[in-house]
């Protein structure tokens, strides 16, 4: 399923940019080992995620690619759950292949999505800014993308 969606700003932790003293190179690069170790390689991708809402469409999780239980890879926190779903990035005319990335909402401790946000790792992409339209295609049989919300344009 191909649907429509804004790069939006997050928190930040992932790459490192918030600045979180507890994660100076991101809790992508502080969940890198644990993640390989499980099988998960991550080397193709730039550390970091690329948010986005996909309303008015929400998720449903299916048959995650990867689902990575326990991972106890910070200090600060309870052990966490990862889900990790195929998807491609479409935008000017270039795709992307890269992976949904999904801390396990009944474990994640802090930094809180929104139900529409999307995270996404993805190889090095330049000239993303915040507000882009691009469109994401995922696979169906991983993760359903349901249209449940009215755009405010719609009403």
């Amino acid at each position: 399923m191909k649907v429509e969606a804004i790069i939006k700003q997050g928190h930040g932790v992932a790459s490192g940019k918030a600045k979180d003293l507890r994660y100076p190179q991101g809790t992508l690069k502080a969940q890198y080992q644990h993640f390989s170790q499980k099988g998960l390689d991550l080397s193709p991708y730039f550390l970091g995620t690329i948010n986005l809402d996909i309303a008015p469409f929400s998720f449903k999780i299916l048959h995650p690619k990867h689902f990575l239980e326990n991972i106890n890879w910070s200090r600060f926190i309870p052990p966490e759950n990862f889900y990790f779903f195929d998807v491609s990035l479409h935008i000017n005319e270039n795709s992307y292949k890269g992976l949904i990335y999904m801390p396990d909402p009944a474990t994640k401790a802090e930094h809180f999505q929104n139900p529409t946000i999307l995270e996404l790792i993805l190889p090095k992409i330049d000239g993303l800014n915040y507000g882009d339209a691009v469109t994401i295609e995922v696979d169906d049989e991983q993760i359903e993308l349901k249209k449940t919300l009215e755009k405010p344009d719609q009403k």
